[in-house]
């Protein structure tokens, strides 16, 4: 069976193409390499560009082309998804070339890089707070950049996710049973987080806690927490006391009450 010209035409297209690259990857003209690697690069062929680049690289520092060739090789990491890679090299490129036309973009895509490594609440942070620090440099540095809107959008996105593990971090306390770490970390996580929508939760948290660690402690301790429990519910009712959970700290605080011993008064001598 003959196979159409045209089909014929494009499989002779495609092998000359690839028998082309690979002449050109096992050669050492690096004039060749780097025209190839940018012509891949164009058109979205990032994996077989990637291979070029990499042998030419060190070739180029120093060198008039190696601005281009180390942005274009940053962000071939970062259209393939490899974030590690593409942060480092990104980085490396804004310290090597500080005047380049294209640090900014390098910059906010080093940040950004970060802010993809990013991991869900549950995990170690580490990488969170590294993104926060490059975002914030970056909207430091480039306060009119067009990117600064989304820069900040990416870092309240960020302290949320950090606000999340705190918070769980409390409750986790709570569920637990160990009272005494609830209380601090839901006291942290009300000073550090003012204007979390958490907030609320974590009052709420900090006040059942510091009642169930009155009424589990041993007698000579429990009238003592008590009251300190007493004044978390006026914490709490200060400012939610319109909210779904009020009925419920009342509840625990009509409790409260019904243990409390009063002060016995001492007669006028």
């Amino acid at each position: 069976m003959r196979l159409p010209l045209f089909i014929l035409l494009c499989l002779t297209i495609v092998l000359s193409s690839c028998s082309e690259y690979q002449r050109v990857l096992r050669k050492d003209d690096m004039g060749k390499k780097f025209a190839l690697a940018d012509s891949l690069y164009k058109i979205g062929k990032y994996k077989k560009g990637l291979k070029l680049m990499e042998q030419i690289v060190p070739s180029y520092r120093g060198k008039p082309q190696g601005e281009k060739l180390m942005f274009i090789y940053s962000n071939t990491y970062y259209n393939l998804e490899d974030y590690v890679l593409a942060g480092y090299q990104f980085e490396r490129f804004t310290q090597a070339y500080p005047q380049s036309d294209s640090v900014e973009v390098a910059s906010f895509k080093s940040a950004r890089s970060f802010y993809e490594l990013s991991p869900r609440s549950a995990l170690d942070q580490r990488d969170t707070y590294k993104a926060l620090e490059k975002l914030q440099e970056f909207i430091n540095r480039y306060p009119n950049s067009e990117k600064r809107v989304e820069a900040n959008t990416l870092v309240a996105e960020l302290r949320e996710k950090l606000e999340t593990k705190e918070y769980n971090t409390a409750k986790q306390y709570l569920h637990i049973e160990d009272y005494k770490a609830a209380i601090g970390a839901f006291d942290n996580f009300i000073t550090d987080n003012p204007g979390s929508h958490y907030r609320k939760d974590a009052f709420y948290g900090r006040y059942v806690a510091a009642y169930k660690l009155a009424i589990n402690s041993i007698p000579n301790l429990v009238q003592e927490r008590l009251i300190t429990a007493k004044g978390y519910y006026s914490n709490f009712i200060k400012y939610y006391k319109d909210t779904d959970l009020a009925p419920e700290a009342l509840e625990i605080y009509q409790d409260i009450e019904s243990r409390i011993v009063p002060t016995e008064t001492k007669p006028n001598s």
